[in-house]
């Protein structure tokens, strides 16, 4: 079948480029230069090589303007035999110092070209791999295109901080120190004053950028709000729609943007301002030494070579300064806006695994529940002194009012948060004391709103277990009824599925998370409404595969359609975060009760578990 060894590989791709990349970041926090040479020290060789290739070619960039002197001092001693050969040696000194000029920059490109991309692929996956271990509630109070917006502009930061570290800033730096020590030949007086000029300049240029820092600061949070916004309404473009709100959206986002561009305009301004500083400046100390360098030809104390020397090494000093002034002022608006995606993407995480964790050892899948109390930040207790022992290979069905606590027990089962009080014990193991990625490996989830990638039906089904089999797949999708709409579809198993699961009914989207479910093959089963989206006919072929396929296996399962949890072992009954009856389907439907009351309201009549 079409697709399924390239899904097989990604999968393993995937892991592997997971596990690599999972440093600890936070110490690099709000220090975006750590954050920087942190990234760059990986690659150590392959920078130094960048680095000697630059300062090798402005060193014979400023080297040309001493070689050109050299021919016009040849050239004037005139036209002897001797006089001749000196101009043709100096003309091929210089010849050479263009070459090497022109050759050691494209030797720096080159290396760069790979370099800096592979930087900001290494940034992108750690801040992926950190933002992967936050818990919900982390991504519940952020908006995802803002977090990927910080991600890609994090990325893009270092990337262009790098480049103009080694274009922009490096180059004129190196050729304003060289330039200046060749005017040292022509007179140390004019290079000392030359000297004390461009540091000063550099050093007020700089301490004024740094002032600007809240600026850039202010422009790269409201870049990233609108990044946020554009996500937030494209992605809910069909609920904009329904109701009429597409005016009402395309103001809400002209403001947003408004805002963004004010913020912008402002960085911008004040960069302008430091540069019309540095030009007036620069104008004025230009004109100076090329004046000082006649007076001294005048006087006899230099040549006509030394007067092109100083006046081409006035323009590189002046061109280099400037490009210097324009790459610091710059600089910082990019080191801004990574230190502002760093404050907000290296959030310590609010679960991380204990220093001693180790990985869940699974054996039958027994879940304890002891005395067991939470509540989310703010709000009042969910759940109060719930205590339920699940035996291993036992199906329980949880029911109750919406806000009962049903769906926040399988999420603290899974360790999306710790509770306040008590435990939670699979196999005798507490939970919170193994490693989460072990802890979920042995739990597989049909949640009721369910989650699928724009990737293939196949991908999606797979992604449980990325090296299963042919075989194991169209088994899964068989077990789950929806190997025949797979098969109707366009490509089959290789349709691509539209973001979230679009381009298929709600039916369908379940049918395949169910599949998805039974791949993975999980000791513990947990069922959020798993069949809330099915018709009847499907619902009654779905429940049977699940009760022939989790024949040995832990099921929780929540449910508002009593119907489903007929066969189940045991129904527990939640009300405001406590269990208020517990007992055999059968039992509870015989004796008063709330849930005898919601199997009234329902009209279930209760069937026997089959033999």
């Amino acid at each position: 079948m079409r697709g399924f060894n390239r899904a097989r590989e990604a999968g393993t791709t995937e892991r592997t480029v997971t596990a690599e990349h999972a440093p600890s970041l936070l110490g690099l926090r709000s220090k975006p230069i750590h954050f920087l040479l942190h990234f760059a020290g990986r690659h150590k060789l392959a920078h130094i090589g960048v680095l000697g290739s630059v300062l090798i070619a402005v060193l014979c960039s400023v080297l040309t303007q001493y070689g050109l002197k050299n021919v016009i001092d040849a050239v004037a001693h005139g036209h002897s035999a001797a006089a001749v050969t000196g101009v043709w040696i100096a003309f091929g000194v210089l010849a050479v110092l263009i070459c090497a000029d022109n050759l050691m920059w494209r030797v720096g490109g080159w290396i760069a070209a790979g370099l800096f991309v592979r930087v900001t692929g290494d940034v992108r996956r750690d801040l992926f791999a950190h933002l992967a271990g936050h818990s919900p509630s982390y991504f519940a109070d952020r908006l995802p295109g803002t977090l990927a917006g910080r991600v890609t502009a994090t990325a893009n930061a270092v990337f262009t901080t790098e480049n103009t570290i080694a274009w922009n800033v490096l180059p004129p730096v190196v050729a304003v120190i060289f330039s200046i020590a060749l005017v040292t030949s022509v007179n140390p007086l004019m290079a000392i004053v030359m000297l004390a000029i461009s540091v000063g300049l550099a050093a007020v240029i700089f301490m004024l950028a740094r002032k600007g820092g809240p600026l850039h600061r202010t422009y790269a949070t409201s870049a990233a709000r609108v990044d946020g916004e554009l996500v937030d309404i494209i992605s809910n473009i069909g609920v904009v729609r329904a109701f009429g709100a597409t005016l009402r959206e395309s103001r809400r986002m002209s403001e947003t943007i408004a805002t963004e561009m004010k913020s912008r305009h402002g960085s911008l301004i004040y960069l302008e301002k430091l540069r019309l500083l540095h030009a007036v400046v620069t104008a004025g100390f230009s004109a100076g030494v090329m004046a000082w360098a006649i007076l001294l030809w005048q006087g006899g104390h230099a040549t006509s070579g030394d007067i092109v020397l100083v006046g081409s090494l006035c323009f590189t000093i002046l061109h280099g300064t400037r490009d210097l002034a324009v790459a610091l002022v710059d600089l910082t608006q990019h080191v801004a806006r990574l230190e502002e995606a760093t404050e907000t993407l290296l959030v310590p995480h609010a679960l991380p695994d204990i220093a001693q964790a180790r990985p869940l050892l699974l054996t039958a899948g027994a879940v304890t529940f002891e005395e067991l109390g939470f509540g989310y930040p703010g709000r009042p207790d969910i759940l109060k002194g719930v205590d339920i022992k699940i035996a291993a290979g036992e199906r329980v069905g949880l029911v109750g009012a919406s806000g009962a606590g049903k769906s926040t027990m399988l999420s603290l089962l899974q360790r999306f948060y710790d509770p306040n009080e008590g435990r939670i014990l699979i196999d005798g193991q507490d939970i919170s004391r193994v490693t989460q990625e072990s802890l979920r490996q042995g739990i597989a989830v049909v949640p009721q709103d369910i989650s699928l990638f724009h990737r293939s039906v196949l991908e999606n089904i797979r992604y449980a277990r990325p090296t299963a089999t042919e075989a194991e797949v169209l088994a899964a999708a068989e077990m789950a009824h929806c190997r025949e709409f797979i098969e109707a579809l366009p490509e089959g198993f290789d349709t691509v599925v539209g973001d979230r699961g679009t381009k298929l009914s709600g039916g369908q989207r379940q049918r395949l998370a169910i599949a998805r479910a039974l791949l993975k093959n999980a000791p513990v089963l947990l069922l959020d409404e798993a069949t809330s989206a099915l018709d009847t006919g499907s619902e009654q072929a779905i429940q049977a595969a699940l009760d022939t396929l989790m024949e040995g296996r832990t099921v929780i399962a929540i449910a508002h359609r009593l119907s489903t949890l007929q066969s189940f072992d045991r129904i527990i009954v939640m009300d405001q975060g406590r269990v208020i009856d517990d007992g055999s389907p059968r039992d509870l439907s015989l004796r008063p009760g709330p849930y005898r009351d919601l199997l009234s309201k329902q009209n279930v009549v209760h069937l026997p578990k089959a033999a």
